[in-house]
């Protein structure tokens, strides 16, 4: 094969002047049919995929749905959105959001799940118990549900067939509620050791503070010596007018159960109890925060992380049939002190010692 030589660099006082790069012969340069037939080859194998990846970038869309109020679930939501965040799942890059709130109107909750589900979502994340779960379920088999709730128990209601192998389109974490009534009774009792008299505060329409005021707690009550008083909240109005009933009993105690209508009006029953130095204990750790006395309960931060956990291998193709649902692992006591010192409550230093976090 003849090569021509490198010699050949061009001269600029020269009428023809050689080229600068030299080839040899019967090259895909020296041959027009051959160079374009190579850009082409170029653009399809390099650059095509290129722009395809850019221009298919999925973006997926995560619906969050709540029979509580926005302003009582954005933590919860923002610490899930964090976690999803730290896995790489950022909001208007590569991952969307739609929220319904049912703000504690339990009725809407099947129109609420209907309009997410007509969204076409990859994943529905139910920020609560069993009562929230159903309406999803009834309104889709196919896009994924990733659950998150206390008092609720998965198999019991049929919403899936073992925690193991949930066998359908729903998935993710129990939190225990009626599992841990007794506990709690029981750290209450050592936390405040000359109670007697504990009202309950629980929603009848709630299954599992149902299950807990009729089997968990007056069993564990027997036991600690207490009697329990129940007070029924069915509507937002009966607040005041167990509040009412409430101040004319003695009590010694106020243990408040879960449900949507606790949620919504956690910081009134708090300043309740606050008003009327009544020590106080929750199933939701966010009471702490704003006045309540004690919380036992699930790490609610862990359990967020892992909804996350859950999304994330969802959406890279698992199946939530095949991905077994969750008990917590973690758990944490919670005392808010100068709540304690405002009630004019002294707690034993071997209680404060066990607690996970003092508020002071």
């Amino acid at each position: 094969m003849k090569v021509i030589s490198s010699k050949g660099v061009s001269d600029s006082c020269s009428d023809n002047p050689k080229p600068v790069l030299s080839f040899a012969e019967g090259s895909a340069i020296q041959n027009p049919k051959w160079l374009g037939l190579s850009l082409i080859a170029f653009v399809l194998v390099v650059v095509g995929p290129l722009a395809n990846a850019q221009q298919s970038k999925k973006v997926f869309r995560l619906g969050f749905i709540s029979v509580q109020d926005s302003a009582s679930e954005s933590a919860r939501a923002e610490a899930i959105r964090l976690a999803l965040r730290e896995r790489g799942y950022i909001e208007g890059q590569n991952i969307a959001f739609e929220y319904r709130y049912a703000d504690g109107k339990r009725d809407r909750l099947p129109e609420l799940a209907t309009q997410l589900v007509r969204l076409n979502l990859d994943v529905i994340v139910a920020l609560g118990g069993d009562l929230l779960v159903r309406p999803i379920k009834n309104a889709t088999k196919r896009i994924a549900i990733v659950m998150i709730g206390q008092g609720i128990d998965p198999v019991g209601e049929g919403l899936i067939e073992s925690l193991a192998r949930p066998g359908g389109n729903v998935t993710g974490l129990t939190l225990l509620g009626p599992e841990l009534a007794g506990k709690r009774l029981e750290l209450f009792k050592e936390a405040v050791p000359k109670i007697a008299s504990v009202a309950v505060l629980y929603e009848p329409a709630n299954p599992g503070s149902v299950l807990q005021m009729k089997e968990a707690l007056p069993s564990a009550a027997r036991a600690l010596g207490l009697t329990l008083r129940s007070r029924r909240v069915h509507a937002a109005d009966d607040f005041e007018k167990e509040f009412a009933a409430m101040s004319k009993q003695r009590l010694d105690g106020l243990f408040v159960l879960g449900g949507p209508l606790m949620t919504v009006y956690l910081k009134r029953i708090a300043d309740f109890a606050l008003e009327s130095r009544l020590p106080s204990t929750y199933y939701n750790r966010e009471a702490v925060d704003i006045g309540g006395l004690m919380y036992y309960g699930a790490d609610l931060a862990d359990s967020y992380r892992r909804v996350a956990y859950y999304v994330d291998k969802i959406l890279k193709g698992a199946k939530p049939a095949e991905l077994p649902v969750e008990q917590p692992k973690k758990f944490e006591f919670v005392i808010n002190l100068k709540t304690a010192k405002q009630i004019g409550l002294t707690i034993p230093p071997n209680v404060l010692a066990r607690a996970d976090k003092v508020i002071r």
